[in-house]
């Protein structure tokens, strides 16, 4: 069984699974059992000045049957006092030695920072991480998102904190910006040990079509909130790729966050760099044994793969290049299984109204379709296999040419041969049908 021991910017977790500052970590006996669970570490809710939260709190996107896809929250920092969470962080601490366990802090002055600091290292912390990322509520106030999008302020508040600190700190970035790289750049100049990414995305989730009423409904009204879960996993591998490809921050260590819900989309993570993961809505949506499968699932991995984590890490971050940059001869074509296929049409007709007219169809007298590839339209622009309900009915298939690699930046600047394009026939243009009148 694969060795899933983690470093995180110092910190050490039995393996790369942590619980993200979030509901799950509100409570000293929440996580307990999550530790008791598997869990390596955990990031406790965000500690700061007393707030007070609204009874209404979430929403969530369902797709196709699938409850909680996407989440939306209007949830706050802890509405509990600090006295009883540091003395709930110092009994977990106590009681398991060997979890990694890291507080998460929003304050807004430098003292406030400090006496933070000291009392989460006097509570046995192992680390920090500092919420520039929170997009609602507290934004409003010159917190979170507030700090996070402005980059001078990201190494400021980072500066504060590294003035005091004994214990690793880690950045957490939101990702309410226009390019990541700069306050990522920021938390590295202002001395961040590692930085946590992504936070929630700014949303609204959803209008009730008969009282009118925003959701989460607090008595008709409501507020931007943050959103998360499974559906904002392809922003936060972006994002991640931006910094582990970024010349000025490929070295620091991240904690991914955005969601994971398996081993799968951890191994995916580390593929792109982040040295640990965190979880929250999959764990709000599953529970905490959710992690055993993740574990199990991560360790099997590695041994198929025969590598260590480390070896593991980082291995897709050389593959992800700019447009320009990639092969403009490479050719590909859809290839249907027509011994798979079960005749709905669905391909051709998202192919005929939303991509490049390269599937022909015939209805056959059982009530099917029969559809066929126009190898002379298709440009391989993969639609027709992903909409097609049957798996690896429809592959994309290289088609071998005598053209060395081009792309655009060769073609443009170094006179680079293009492999011939896919031509469409001329179609003449119907038009609506005549009225009678």
């Amino acid at each position: 069984m694969a060795d899933l021991t983690t470093n995180t910017a110092g910190i050490v977790s039995p393996n790369p699974f942590w619980l993200a500052s979030a509901p799950p970590t509100n409570t000293g006996d929440q996580v307990a059992r999550a530790f008791d669970a598997g869990w390596g570490g955990a990031v406790w809710k965000t500690l700061g000045q007393p707030i007070v939260n609204v009874w209404s709190r979430y929403a969530s996107m369902d797709i196709n049957g699938v409850k909680m896809m996407g989440l939306n929250n209007i949830e706050l920092i802890t509405d509990r006092s600090l006295d009883v969470n540091f003395k709930e962080i110092y009994e977990v601490k106590k009681h398991y030695p060997n979890n990694a366990v890291i507080v998460s802090l929003m304050v807004g002055s430098r003292e406030e920072f400090h006496e933070l600091v000291k009392r989460s290292e006097d509570a046995g912390a192992d680390g920090l991480e500092l919420n520039f990322g929170c997009p609602h509520g507290m934004s409003e106030r010159g917190l979170g998102a507030a700090v996070g999008q402005v980059p001078e302020y990201v190494q400021q508040m980072t500066e504060w904190v590294k003035e005091v600190s004994n214990i690793p700190v880690l950045v957490k970035l939101t990702p309410n910006v226009t390019d990541i790289r700069y306050p990522a750049r920021a938390a590295q100049a202002g001395g961040a040990d590692g930085i946590a990414l992504i936070n929630t995305i700014n949303s609204l989730m959803s209008v009730n079509l008969d009282t009118f009423a925003p959701n989460p409904n607090v008595d008709g009204l409501s507020s931007h909130g943050g959103y998360c879960g499974p559906a904002v996993k392809p922003i936060a591998l972006n994002m991640l790729s931006q910094i582990t490809s970024d010349p000025q921050t490929a070295q620091i260590p991240i904690s991914g966050i955005g969601g994971v819900s398996n081993w799968q989309d951890a191994a995916e993570f580390i593929l792109l760099g982040a040295h640990s993961v965190q979880v929250c809505t999959a764990v709000m949506h599953y529970g905490f044994r959710i992690v055993e499968d993740m574990i199990d699932g991560l360790s099997n991995y590695l041994d198929e793969k025969a590598m260590t984590l480390d070896q593991l890490r980082g291995q897709s971050v050389e593959r992800i290049k700019n447009w320009q940059e990639l092969d403009l001869n490479y050719v590909i074509n859809a290839s249907i299984d027509q011994e798979k296929c079960i005749g709905c049409g669905i391909c051709y007709i998202a192919c005929e109204d939303g991509a490049h007219q390269a599937i022909f169809a015939n209805p056959m007298d059982n009530g099917r379709t029969h559809v066929e590839i126009n190898e002379a339209a298709c440009v391989g622009c993969n639609l027709c296999s992903l909409v097609c309900p049957v798996e690896d009915c429809i592959t994309m298939v290289e088609i071998p040419n005598e053209f060395d690699a081009c792309s655009w930046d060769d073609y443009t600047t170094r006179n680079g041969k293009l492999a011939p394009r896919a031509e469409h026939e001329w179609r003449p243009i119907v038009g609506p049908p005549k009225s009678d009148i």
